[in-house]
């Protein structure tokens, strides 16, 4: 890792975080085996913890006092939670847009919240101004190569977790490229080490409403759409971390598909009900990935298959209020209440 001593580390529980194993949903058995990787278990409830504790641990060693970052809001409130125990200053720049919850998270921690007219590039674009102007020591994912160091530890504690084997597919959620850039290292790592001997199959799943990776991928002319998806941690129009990502999937042959935003909300409501795991929007996009592989056939029977689950449901309830229904109250009647057991 990046630094020198573990005391660097802010002190707070970051990875190891739950491996579930599932077989069956709504009662039926795959055939195939699921884990899930529930990384809402860290200290701000997101994967992102893994690189703000990288990146921080690097700053407290050559005295670096005020870190910065733009996010969609899990990276921004993965900072400022991390700097709040380091005693570092975090400066956040988020989308207007950027869910309440997550904002919330950045103010209680005492970092810089600063809301920007436009979208995560434009904040992103306005961090690297900054960064110049004030030397700050800037977190950006796929600008400081210091986050794929954070998240590649992922793939060290699914191998350890998996008694030292590695599984057939990983699917991982993908704005920018960055955390199944990290994926990617680690079992690089592991493998040029021969710890293992094979790379897994690892899933690039995007929603069809931001698959700006996915659609340049194979293509000469990079070509941008605007995102649009309620899968807020995985909208970007300018996927920063394109290059290393195609450079993965094309040396190790890793796979990819797009899903719909209906598909990732089913997939957030199945998962929830199953496994009492409540995932934000994009994290059970990788989900809904297994659910479409598992329509069409290409989970063998008795393969080990790794979901990613990056951030808790909580810190983006907007985007599943159209599938409650919260019921109307009643008078504390047991009359009432047998009414409603009918």
């Amino acid at each position: 890792m990046p630094f020198e001593k573990k005391d660097s580390l802010p002190n707070m529980r970051i990875g190891n975080t739950p491996l579930y194993e599932i077989n069956k949903i709504d009662g039926r058995d795959f055939g195939f085996k699921i884990f899930l990787k529930d990384d809402s278990q860290n200290p701000t409830y997101s994967f992102k913890d893994r690189a703000s504790a990288t990146v921080s641990a690097y700053a407290k060693e050559n005295a670096i006092k005020t870190i910065i970052t733009a996010s969609t809001g899990n990276a921004g409130s993965s900072l400022a939670g991390v700097c709040a125990s380091q005693e570092q200053g975090a400066v956040i720049l988020v989308p207007e847009s950027a869910p309440l919850a997550k904002l919330t998270q950045i103010l209680m921690y005492g970092a810089m919240l600063i809301p920007v007219k436009g979208n995560y590039d434009d904040a992103f674009d306005l961090s690297i101004e900054a960064t110049k102007e004030y030397g700050w020591y800037n977190r950006n994912t796929a600008f400081n190569p210091l986050t794929i160091e954070g998240k590649k530890t992922v793939s060290f504690e699914l191998y350890d977790q998996l008694d030292f084997n590695i599984p057939d597919r990983i699917f991982v959620p993908v704005g920018d490229g960055c955390i199944i850039s990290g994926v990617y290292k680690g079992f690089e790592d592991l493998l040029e080490l021969g710890i293992i001997e094979k790379m897994p199959v690892i899933v690039m799943v995007q929603s069809e409403k931001s698959d700006n990776l996915i659609r340049n991928i194979n293509s000469s002319e990079f070509k941008i759409k605007q995102a649009t998806t309620i899968a807020d941690s995985i909208s970007v129009d300018i996927p920063r971390n394109f290059y290393m990502t195609k450079h993965f999937i094309n040396k190790y042959k890793g796979e990819y598909l797009t899903v719909t935003d209906d598909e990732i909300i089913e997939a957030s409501k199945i998962l929830s009900r199953n496994t009492g795991l409540f995932s934000e929007p994009a994290a059970t996009a990788a989900f809904a990935g297994v659910m479409s592989y598992k329509k069409m056939n290409k989970l063998p029977d008795g393969s080990k298959n790794v979901v990613l689950l990056t951030g808790s449901g909580l810190k983006d309830l907007n985007s599943v209020k159209k599938i409650l229904n919260i019921p109307d109250s009643i008078e504390p009647d047991i009359r009432n209440l047998k009414k409603l057991m009918r």
